[in-house]
């Protein structure tokens, strides 16, 4: 039904975070505590050594505390690095029953992919699929998508 965008985001990953239960927790836990909301969480692949690297986003304006908050519990997450980002964008195809129709998220990354986009992230929901994006591309993905879902039947009429 619609495609959302919002460029006030910031992703952090962490590299080499150990393998085992309670680590993400400790990763998120400080997060809430200092109110500080995370939306995409994508936990990669693990490493052999055992270790896992965790990708998530907070709002850009949280970043600061967010890196704060996290070096602080450095120790008992024991993660090897924190990458952050600020230039990217979250780009959503939003719409009720997505489930229900193939195609929707293949089309989305096919879109992209044509038009040379790279994608950094995908979460998806019940209602939407969402992808990071690198800001400077945001213009165009919600131009091409639009097209690619026939969004924007209803101007050219």
């Amino acid at each position: 039904t619609g495609i959302a965008h919002d460029k006030n985001e910031a992703k952090i990953t962490l590299t080499s975070v150990p393998d085992k239960p309670g680590a993400v927790a400790s990763i998120f836990e400080p997060l809430a505590e200092a109110n500080i909301n995370v939306d995409m969480i994508i936990q990669n692949i693990a490493h052999g050594s055992g270790s896992t690297d965790v990708t998530f986003t907070v709002p850009a304006a949280d970043l600061a505390r967010s890196i704060e908050t996290l070096n602080q519990g450095r120790e008992k997450i024991g993660f090897a690095e924190l990458v952050h980002d600020t230039r990217v964008a979250k780009i959503s195809v939003v719409g009720v029953g997505m489930r229900s129709h193939a195609g929707v998220a293949s089309t989305m990354f096919t879109t992209l992919g044509a038009r040379g986009i790279n994608i950094m992230a995908i979460t998806t929901s019940e209602i939407k699929v969402s992808v990071l994006i690198h800001e400077d591309e945001t213009e165009l993905a919600v131009r091409v998508l639009h097209t690619a879902y026939g969004l924007d039947a209803d101007e050219a009429a």
